[in-house]
């Protein structure tokens, strides 16, 4: 089969790879439809994360169920289904306790050995561990890109602002405005958020946010928050990029008392002002979303028409095209590049 694999920093290639088998009662195999790339391919595509040359890579993907375990019971062949970016076991200390994205037997795909050794899915088929829990039916009338964004980068968004506790009439902050940023924006407006205030240097995606109901502060958010806020701050600031000035800048927008709420992806020591998280008494969040305890509520509000990811979704093209699109993706020309095998 085809994949696309990891090769140095700025570069993979589709390459030939061995179709994948059951391994465990519980496993199952997905040919894939449509694939997704993602931010956080970014971090392995320019070295920040780690992984061995010739890895498949990718970790959102939609397709057809071709074979399961004897123990897999929630989904069958040829069902129509979507994965979760890892895997859960729905039984171990963490999996008890609601925390999917902590569970001890977790596995990322795409990531290489550091989180789990599991092949990516931007293939033409997955293996899928404890398919029970890490896949779930696609409801009629949700897309294929709909359903990648569920699996992933929509789930982040609606956690970044569901963990925070979000009530209606709450201010809601977000810096950066790739896919996650945009996708917490639209949660945000279901939630009922009074004003949310969008920020990120790309003009294109702010207006893409001012779309969706935000109010773009392109040059001085601060400003903007202020005006907004009667001087407080907001009530929640998401850092949706995973880097230090956008930190600060969540820190700094947040009211006191307010809660800040991280979903970027850090691989490194960072700095952070603790004396202004101190100061302000903000609650700080941060860490992988719990994409599988929201998944069915993100589906439910796919499927009435209440989360519409259309404008996210800048282009698809051929699984083969990967490389182009990978570098497109990383000149930030693109906002979401679906890759159909």
């Amino acid at each position: 089969m085809l994949a696309v694999t990891f090769q140095e920093p700025g570069r993979v290639a589709v390459e030939e790879r061995p179709e994948p088998e059951l391994q465990a009662p519980d496993d199952a195999i997905v040919r894939v439809e449509a694939s997704g790339i993602c931010g956080s391919d970014l971090h392995i595509y320019h070295g920040r994360v780690q992984i061995e040359p010739g890895f498949t890579i990718g970790h959102e993907f939609v397709g057809t169920v071709e074979a399961v375990g004897d123990a897999v019971t929630s989904v069958g062949e040829g069902d129509r289904v979507l994965g979760t970016f890892h895997t859960a076991c729905g039984t171990c200390f963490f999996c008890r306790k609601g925390l999917f994205q902590k569970c001890d037997d977790a596995r990322v795909y795409g990531h290489g050995a550091t989180l789990g050794n599991l092949q990516g899915s931007q293939a033409e088929q997955v293996l899928v561990p404890h398919a029970n829990l890490s896949l779930r039916r696609v409801p009629d009338g949700v897309s294929d890109p709909a359903a990648l964004f569920a699996g992933d980068v929509m789930g982040t968004g609606y956690h970044a602002v569901v963990a925070a506790g979000i009530r209606p009439g709450d201010s809601v902050a977000v810096v950066g405005l790739g896919p996650v940023g945009l996708c917490a924006t639209i949660a945000a407006k279901i939630a009922g958020a009074s004003h949310v205030i969008a920020v990120d240097p790309v003009e294109e995606r702010g207006r893409t946010a001012e779309r969706l109901g935000a109010v773009y502060a392109a040059d001085d958010p601060r400003s903007a928050v202020k005006s907004l806020t009667e001087g407080r701050g907001v009530d929640i600031a998401v850092d949706a990029v995973g880097h230090p000035d956008a930190l600060d800048t969540a820190i700094r927008l947040a009211r006191k008392g307010g809660t800040v709420s991280v979903v970027g992806v850090y691989a490194e020591r960072q700095q952070v002002h603790m004396g202004l998280v101190w100061i302000k008494n903000l609650t700080l969040l941060s860490g992988h979303a719990n994409v599988i305890a929201h998944l069915d509520p993100v589906l439910a509000l796919m499927q009435s028409g209440q989360i519409d990811i259309t404008p996210l979704v800048s282009r698809e093209v051929p699984l083969t095209d990967a490389s182009d699109a990978y570098a497109a993706y990383a000149e930030h020309s693109a906002l979401k590049i679906v890759l159909r095998p």
